[in-house]
């Protein structure tokens, strides 16, 4: 499962979910606004309090980012046909 951790407004959000849109890729969607249960999700597997952040379970051990351009980068690389 690719889950997308993000905020709706978040312009490097919105360019993640618009290229994963044009590739067909089905992201789950988790808002992670500051001080939400999702945030401090975020910060538990990463590190960091920041989105966009990408969780791939597909692969063992799961893929784990921040970053649009290195995110896009990967689902391009890796889910791309």
């Amino acid at each position: 499962m690719l889950t997308l951790y993000h905020i709706e407004y978040c312009p490097f959000c919105i360019k993640v979910r618009t290229v994963a849109d044009s590739l067909g890729i089905t992201l789950n969607l988790i808002e992670a606004e500051r001080g939400s249960i999702a945030r401090e999700t975020v910060i538990a597997l990463g590190g960091k309090s920041m989105v966009p952040f990408l969780v791939d379970s597909n692969i063992t051990p799961s893929v784990m980012m921040y970053e649009s351009d290195d995110i896009i980068a990967y689902l391009k690389q890796e889910y791309s046909l």
